[in-house]
């Protein structure tokens, strides 16, 4: 849904379509797409790498009984019948596909035996608008392949395969749970990105809020808070997800691999302490935007009080000389005019001259 251009996210999905049917029914509760789905393979070992575009998902059953590395990823869930296809072939528990088609699950891991089930969050910042967008990216793991699953074309996984393609590194010469390793680490890499730009935001709200706080700068407070529940929401259920599978007994993890993904739980970890620590910010940061209006309110009032000050003798005087009494003294006399401006202007400079050394103003 957008405004004026701009995109309007909430925080609850709606998930009504999904109310009442029985469990393992595939029903897709994302939003709606136009584009057709785009499934792309990439297949390899440490001597060969094949890369191909898909017309089908049947095109990829074959590789399933090579000893090879075979990764399908798939952009796009708004296609049932794409998801029960893939389940069939590759024997996947139905409650499995369900999650895949439920864009509204927290990240999670979970063992099926057969294969191993990841659920993450991927995070991009518009810079259009200035907004945090989330997508729901799911991992299957099993003995020699990585099914992933997108909601649309564009992620954060192009190093991965340029690694693949001129054999980085060592992923060419490991198996699926490395290269499973290798998307979640993308994946957690991708938030300190995001933190950046946030942390630059919340400097320069800050500086704002010191100089010239206006109504503005209390909406961008407002957007911050909500982009913060975003990040808390998406991140903070990682780490259970990382450390659950460093614990997990299942075979297609080797135990090479347990020790990348310590590095990615500490990963996770700085980035959840980095988050409360700008939750913390943001949350101040209302309390600075009232103090600096009321500071900007008790300066105007200052200078309206001292103004008032100073005319309440002046304002004396005046409403002395000006009542009409037939008899006052200074009335008939020659210089009481000028004598009357003397004596306020003096009494105006002594007030302004008391206020200035008692710093006042």
């Amino acid at each position: 849904m957008t405004t004026k251009g701009k995109p309007v996210r909430t925080h609850v999905q709606k998930r009504s379509r999904k109310a009442g049917l029985p469990p393992g029914t595939l029903v897709y509760t994302g939003g709606p797409s136009a584009e057709p789905v785009r499934i792309t393979l990439i297949d390899y070992d440490e001597q060969h790498v094949q890369e191909k575009q898909l017309a089908s998902i049947e095109e990829c059953f074959p590789f399933l009984a090579a000893p090879t590395v075979t990764w399908v990823n798939i952009d796009g869930l708004h296609d049932v019948s794409v998801i029960e296809k893939l389940g069939k072939a590759f024997e996947l528990h139905p409650l499995l596909l369900e999650d895949i088609l439920s864009t509204a699950q927290r990240p999670k891991f979970e063992d099926y035996d057969e294969s191993l089930f990841l659920v993450l969050k991927m995070l991009r910042f518009r810079e259009d608008h200035a907004v945090i967008e989330t997508e729901q990216v799911s991992l299957i793991v099993g003995p020699n392949f990585v099914l992933s699953f997108q909601e649309r074309v564009g992620d954060v996984f192009d190093p991965i395969r340029d690694r693949i393609r001129n054999a980085k590194g060592r992923i060419r010469k490991l198996g699926a749970d490395y290269l499973a390793y290798s998307l979640v680490d993308a994946i957690v890499d991708s938030y300190f990105l995001i933190l950046e730009r946030l942390g630059e935001r919340i400097e320069q709200l800050e500086e704002e809020l010191v100089g010239n706080p206006s109504q503005r700068t209390l909406q961008q407070i407002h957007a911050l808070k909500r982009e913060m529940i975003t990040l808390r929401r998406s991140i903070w259920p990682l780490r259970e997800l990382v450390s659950g599978l460093q614990r997990s007994e299942s075979p297609w993890i080797a135990e090479s691999t347990r020790i990348y993904l310590r590095d990615v739980y500490d990963h996770t970890i700085q980035i959840i302490d980095t988050i409360e620590s700008f939750r913390d910010m943001v949350s101040g940061m209302l309390d600075i935007y009232l103090s600096s209006i009321s500071n900007r309110m008790n300066a105007v009032m200052k200078v309206l009080t001292i103004i008032a000050t100073l005319f309440i003798p002046l304002t004396f005087i005046a409403g002395v000389y000006g009542m009409n009494f037939e008899h006052m003294p200074e009335l008939e006399w020659r210089y009481g005019y000028a004598v009357v401006w003397g004596v306020m202007i003096c009494v105006a400079a002594t007030m302004l001259v008391y206020f200035r050394r008692r710093k006042w103003f």
